[in-house]
């Protein structure tokens, strides 16, 4: 299949496309007149590529990754990519354990119950207020 319907198939933009190519993460045959032709099992490896980008992974672990997830069985060695992937993992989850406690300090602050760290609370406005 040419590249505009692989974008249609696999809902994505041919610069899309074009950026896995050029990162490494999806080939393509070139025919004679240029034009790209992509196998069936590219819209399955595009939604792959889209899944690991939304976990965080960069491209380089990506193309790391790719070998060793193929319907053919890995290529290669694959044992180093699995530490590299949990230091991804683990990353995320210390980012989500941020994100979790900025919301729940948001929350609070929304409910009356406290002030970001900083913001002055209304007594401390009382506070200056009766010693200015």
């Amino acid at each position: 299949m040419r590249i505009g319907e692989l974008a249609r198939a696999a809902g994505v933009s041919t610069r899309a496309l074009r950026y896995y190519e050029e990162q490494g993460l999806l080939t393509a045959e070139r025919r004679g007149n240029g034009y790209r032709e992509y196998d069936e099992q590219a819209v399955r490896q595009v939604a792959f590529i889209q899944d690991l980008y939304s976990a965080g992974l960069p491209s380089e672990v990506i193309r790391e990754i790719l070998p060793c997830a193929g319907t053919a069985g890995p290529t290669g060695d694959c044992s180093a990519l699995q530490a590299r992937v949990q230091e991804v993992r683990d990353r995320l989850a210390r980012q989500e354990q941020q994100i979790a406690e900025r919301r729940e300090m948001l929350e609070r602050y929304l409910a009356g119950d406290a002030a970001p760290a900083g913001f002055p609370t209304e007594e401390s406005v009382a506070a200056g207020a009766l010693s200015g």
